[in-house]
Parts: structure tokens; sequence; C-alpha cells
């Protein structure tokens, strides 16, 4: 027997499973934030009652699952406590919860979001947290806090509330710190949590994505959305690369990169597709006094947390001198999907631009490249399909019958697109074709903001009170006599 090779194959089998098992979904959106996994195979028909290995009562939080090696890690809020917790990926049982109390709250919408409403990132070995009442918080895979690094309490654009999440990248974690003031792109050390570099992010109002890595051209760059521009950083200094100008004022999406090519679409309201009225309208329809302005109270509990995003010195209402800021600001900014060509430095606006879409866009649901395809799913149910070389359409703006807002970002796996709207109705779509084929629709019943995980042959879905695991395994389990 040959000692040599054999003690050589058990060492690094050692080494792996000390490191940790690479993680499969680490981040929002698993790897780089794409939406996609290429080997899982999830089962089909899921639901409330169907192809369920488990599933648990968590607190409310659009925070999405990620996953590594056997273990879910999620964020939540309850007890005035900002949680990370760590599920067994094999029952759910809960492997441990870690708190941070923060002195004070974010602004956030209440019945939308969360101080608890990014996504975990994790390599494997840590796990880091991002909550904009507190920072960053890293642990490793046991629970064990390894290092935290605070922040001021984020004040986000129109106080909706902390909703990019972080990304590890390379031995970096890298942070969009975009606010209503002192926005910053922040880079920490993953061993130490001590900053690397930070770079101003001047009018970077109105961005919610999450940073993304893109190799352009044998340079490794973070991307990030802004208010009216997409701009690219070197990773190792944070220096600015290159900007896309014309974009929309007001950013919730993640790009996505595919081929070579930088994918970007985001929309935001104001616009010819849902413009916003003239003062007089408005304060018609909301001046309940007659004073001639609006004050937040006079909105009902829902429409005052949307509304206070327009309170721009943030007085407690909204004037005319706020209004004309908002539809200034709207009025720069366009609804536009750009595909990014690699190799070009400063104002790119022009130069390196594949092709631009403008209809079909996303508010919230970050854009999906899957299989030579950009597929983007619009409020209202419509889905559209287009060539990822080209921009030209397959199909545009189809219904698919689940209408609503979408807060959560299509995944895909196995040949086949999975979305879930607002409302709570899931549809899972086959890949390709001249139109969309439904091979599933179903209703879980309450509300749904986060986006599902891949995993082998799981799906994780949290809606607003449940954490699911789905697997073909469990339909087979029901089968048995």
């Amino acid at each position: 027997m040959r000692i040599g090779p054999l003690f050589c194959v058990l060492s690094l089998l050692v080494a792996i499973h000390c490191r940790g098992a690479a993680p499969v979904w680490p981040t929002f959106r698993g790897p780089n934030s794409s939406g996609v996994s290429p080997e899982a195979t999830p089962p089909i028909k899921i639901g409330p009652s169907n192809s369920v290995l488990w599933k648990l009562d968590v607190s409310w939080s659009p925070s999405s699952p990620c996953i590594s090696g056997d273990h879910l890690l999620l964020n939540t809020f309850a007890e005035n406590e900002l949680r990370t917790q760590c599920y067994r990926l094999q029952d759910g049982k809960l492997e441990w919860s870690r708190g941070v109390q923060p002195e004070k709250l974010e602004l956030y919408h209440r019945k939308e979001s969360s101080p608890a409403a990014t996504t975990v990132a994790t390599d494997g070995q840590r796990v880091v947290s991002y909550f904009g009442s507190f920072g960053l918080v890293c642990y490793d895979l046991q629970g064990k806090e390894l290092w935290r690094h605070r922040l001021p309490v984020a004040l986000s654009p129109g106080g909706y509330g902390t909703a990019t999440s972080p990304a590890i990248m390379e031995n970096l974690v890298v942070i969009s710190h975009d606010q209503d003031f002192a926005s910053s792109l922040l880079a920490l050390d993953l061993t130490s949590g001590k900053t690397v570099w930070e770079t101003p992010r001047p009018n970077a109002l109105g961005s919610f994505g999450t940073p993304i890595l893109w190799q352009n051209n044998g340079t490794t760059e973070v991307v990030v959305p802004g208010s009216l521009c997409l701009k690219g950083y070197g990773l190792k200094t944070g220096k600015e690369d290159w900007v896309v100008r014309g974009t929309t004022s007001y950013s919730c999406t993640t790009p996505v990169t595919a081929e070579g090519l930088l994918f970007y679409a985001a929309w935001s309201d104001g616009k010819e597709d849902e413009p916003l009225p003239p003062w007089e309208k408005f304060l018609e329809e909301h001046d309940k006094n007659k004073d001639g302005e609006v004050s937040l109270d006079e909105f009902d509990e829902n429409s005052r947390e949307y509304y206070r995003g327009y309170d721009i010195n943030r007085d407690g209402k909204i004037d005319r001198n706020d209004w004309d800021q908002i539809r200034a600001a709207i009025a720069k900014g366009e609804n536009v999907m750009v595909a990014v060509k690699p190799g070009g430095r400063g104002d790119i606006s022009k130069t390196h631009i594949a092709w631009k879409a403008t209809r079909g866009l996303p508010y919230i649901a970050s854009p999906l490249y899957y299989d030579g395809r950009i597929y983007l799913v619009k409020n209202r149910g419509m889905l559209s399909s287009l060539d990822a070389k080209t921009g030209q359409p397959f199909y545009l703006q189809e219904r698919l019958g689940a209408d609503g807002y979408y807060y959560s970002s299509p995944v895909a796996a196995s040949g086949r697109i999975y979305l879930a709207s607002q409302a709570g109705r899931v549809t899972v779509v086959k890949a390709g074709g001249d139109q969309p084929e439904i091979l599933h629709q179903v209703d879980f019943g309450e509300p749904i903001y986060a986006s599902p995980a891949l995993a082998a042959d799981k799906l994780y879905l949290r809606t607003r009170s449940q954490l699911y695991a789905f697997g073909a395994e469990a339909d087979r389990r029901l089968s048995q006599p």
C-alpha cells in the first residue's frame, strides 16, 4: 500500500473540512448575486402543502436566506434585537441565534421593510451581517463573534430602511453605504473588520442595490448602482474606474454579469408610464386642513411610510419646494436597462453601451441572466425575455396571472425560473421559448419579499411568517405506503 498518496488525499480532505464547505448560496441571490445555481435541481410543484421538507415560524423581515454547507443563515428582528440566525439544513433546527441591540433604530417602512432587511454573506468560515442601525458584525459558523464594525445609524433614502447587503469579495467585506448624506463605498478586512478603504459617493441618493464583482478586461471591480448612474471601482483600491450616467433616479435593483457584459435594469415611478402629478393636484387630494402644504399626519399609516420620502428637509411636511425637488430629480433620471461592454474608463455612457431597453423594467426585482437571456419581471406580474447579446426581445411584458408588486428577485436552476409576488403567489416558468410557459403556480396566502435560495435538489423560501424547505424527497415520502 502506498502511504504517501493516501496521506496527501486525506490531508487535503481534512484541510477542506477545516476551511468549511464552499457556500453554494453565499449572499443575496447566491453566487455574485446572480440568482442562478448551475447545479441545483429544485422541485417544481412547491406550495404550502406540496414538497415541504420542513417549515418553521420566523420573525418578519425581508432578509433572504443564504446557504453554506449544512447551514442556512438569515437575519431577523425581534424584541429590539437585530439577530443573525443559523438553522440546520436537514430539519430546520435552530443551531444558534446571535443578536446586537442598537442604541437607536433607523427609520424604515414598517409594513414593507425591517431593520433586519439585509441578507447575510458568508465565505464558508465567516458569517457577516450588516444592519443600518448598527453596522457590521461577523461570526464564525458556530456563532462565535469574531469582530464588529460600528457605523452611524443610517438615514436611508426616503427613510424606507437599509436594503443593500454585504458582499464578500476575496479578502474584503464590501458594503454600499448610501444614505441621505455622507454616502460611501466601504471595504473592510474580512479577518479583522478593520477599514481597508472607503470611497465617498457624492450624490448617491436613492440606491438600495448590493455590490457585485465584475472581471473587466483583467481588472477586478466592484460595481454599485446609484442615483442617476452606475459605477465601477477597483477592488484593491476603491478608486472609481468608470461611470455610466443616465439611469434611473432611485435604484432598488442589483446588476448581474455574464458573457463578458454587465447588465443593469431599474425603474422608478414618476416618469411617463407612472407620472408624478402636478403640485396642485397632489395638494388638492391630500391637504385636508387646506393650509397649502401636506403634513405627514394627513396620510393614513401606510401612505405616510411611503410619502415620508418626499419630505426632503425632514420637517414633517411636504411643501411645494419638496415637491419641485422630487420632480427635478425624477426628470434627470431615465428608466432604462443597459448592457455595458468591458474595457471602459471614465465616463463610458456613450462609448461602452452594447444595447439599451426601455420596456418591461423591474422596480425592485433584480434582472436575471440565464442561458443566454435576460429576464425581467415588472410590477403587475409582467415577464420579459431578451437576448443577452443583442437586447432583441423574445417576448415583452407577458402577463403571468400573478398581479401586484415584485420585491423578491427571480432565481433560476434546471431550466426553470422561480418568481414570487409580494402578494404571495409563486410562479414557475420554463426557461426559453417565445412566450412564458407556466409550469406551476401557487398562492402561499401571505406576502413574500425575500428572494428564494437554491441548493442541491432543494429550494428555500421565506414568507412573511414562515421559512420553508422544499424538496422532491418530501413528495416521495407522501407517496410511500
